[in-house]
């Protein structure tokens, strides 16, 4: 499997997570608001990232086709709330501990070796 690849799924799990049932991340207007969109494309991008470096997956260097306007969209969010790379990193440290705890410990040491 291709770190794209990985990376991809990994970014839809951490968008898995955020539903009402799981971490309850507030998802009502993701497909109405674009800075609630980027929000939360900028909180599973993180996520995706911090479950590679923790498996040991190197990321590919070339960008995704979607990558220039995610980046624009991040960049209007933060532009207007300084905070919100602390929020979005949190959430997805919150959605890396849950995609965790679901995994069998010896497994993830097995996949991390």
């Amino acid at each position: 499997m291709s770190a794209l690849w990985q990376l991809c799924r990994y970014r839809h799990n951490a968008h898995w997570v955020g539903a009402t049932h799981r971490l309850n991340r507030d998802l009502n207007r993701y497909h109405k608001d674009r800075t609630d969109r980027a929000r939360e494309e900028l909180c599973a991008d993180i996520g995706a990232s911090f479950l590679c470096a923790d498996l040991g997956i190197a990321p590919e260097l070339e960008p995704r086709p979607d990558h220039a306007s995610y980046v624009a969209s991040w960049l209007k969010l933060l532009e207007g709330d300084r905070r919100a790379i602390f929020q979005a990193a949190a959430h997805a440290q919150r959605a890396v501990a849950y995609l965790h705890a679901l995994q069998p410990q010896a497994d993830l040491a097995r996949k991390a070796a």
